[in-house]
């Protein structure tokens, strides 16, 4: 996390949100969902080299409320970003029962699932929204409209927290850039080119398209998204947002949208809803079932674990972290 957290703030951005924003990275690789980790750094730092994220990003209040925020980005890198909205959301919601909070302009932030734990910390219920770079088409349409528009959610129930995290598209994007860095192709069904035609290769999945999840009906949940995230914040359309994989747009700022509710549930039912939360989990358990996210530790209680870099991963961030003049640390990694 050291190694990310230098090179971010060698790149311009302060020692707190590079910390914050390194914890996100590497807990994703933590989880075992790479694709939205080490692998994304290099992307970051050339987007930062080349303007398109704003390292000396803040977040500018734009309207408040007992129950509300919203947030102007700045072009600042998401995951510093969200999780300060989780904590603003987390504190409203603490003495107004339930609240929202938007933040647009910003950027991309990684694993949603990071950003539910400042909720769950105080037992309280979050929900979250992104949008992204379109990369998937209407039912019947001819060209990418939404992104793979992202939920997720914590509940916090006991003796484990229930975290949902996923994308609304058959598969999430960053999957596929793996496999693409790998070299590898990837499963039918995941992926269109840019005619609409199957594939299953990765590059030319990443100029395509994806697959909406379970059809028509992941395309209507997409859409749902995307007015929660973009419509809320009042952002643009994911139609508008420059793609973090094509470098020629390293230079624009993304413009993502992120939504978060947060609700009390001590405020609105009491410890009833605890009891009730915990019998939903216990259910889950006594089926036979996993609780979802039962094994991802909370970002603030790391363990020391070994990650260990595929080769194109650790070529690109050593070429990254060579541009700021500090290659010694990936040889070191």
């Amino acid at each position: 996390m050291e190694i990310a957290a230098t090179l971010l703030e060698k790149s311009g951005l302060t020692t707190e949100n590079a910390q914050t924003s390194a914890r996100a990275i590497v807990v994703s690789d933590v989880w075992g969902i790479p694709s939205h980790g080490l692998m994304r750094l290099s992307f970051y730092l050339d987007r930062i080299a080349h303007g398109g994220i704003n390292p000396k990003a803040r977040m500018i209040e734009l309207a408040s409320g007992p129950g509300f925020a919203r947030y102007e980005g700045e072009a600042g890198l998401g995951h510093w970003q969200l999780n300060k909205l989780a904590e603003v959301s987390a504190e409203l919601a603490q003495n107004a029962g339930i609240a929202i909070a938007t933040v647009k302009n910003s950027s991309h932030c990684g694993a949603l699932g990071v950003y539910v734990f400042p909720a769950l910390d105080k037992n309280l219920v979050s929900i979250i929204f992104s949008n992204g770079p379109a990369a998937m088409p209407a039912i019947g349409g001819k060209y990418p409209i939404l992104s793979t528009s992202p939920l997720a959610a914590g509940i916090p129930s006991n003796p484990v927290p229930t975290v949902v995290d996923l994308a609304t598209s058959a598969v999430a994007r960053g999957k596929i850039a793996t496999a693409a860095q790998k070299g590898e192709s990837i499963p039918e069904g995941w992926a269109f080119d840019e005619f609409g035609e199957p594939t299953t290769d990765p590059k030319i999945a990443l100029k395509g398209m994806l697959a909406p999840l379970g059809g028509s009906k992941g395309f209507t949940i997409s859409l749902l998204i995307e007015n929660l995230a973009s419509g809320l914040a009042g952002g643009v359309p994911s139609s508008e947002v420059p793609d973090m994989f094509n470098s020629a747009q390293d230079a624009l700022g993304q413009q993502i949208s992120h939504t978060i509710i947060t609700i009390n549930p001590a405020a609105i039912s009491g410890p009833e809803a605890y009891q009730a939360m915990d019998q939903i989990a216990a259910n889950v358990t006594a089926s036979g079932g996993r609780i979802p996210g039962a094994q991802r530790v909370n970002p603030r209680a790391l363990p020391e674990k070994e990650i260990k870099l595929p080769d194109g991963v650790r070529r690109e961030l050593h070429r990254a972290a060579s541009s700021l003049g500090l290659g010694e640390l990936i040889d070191e990694f």
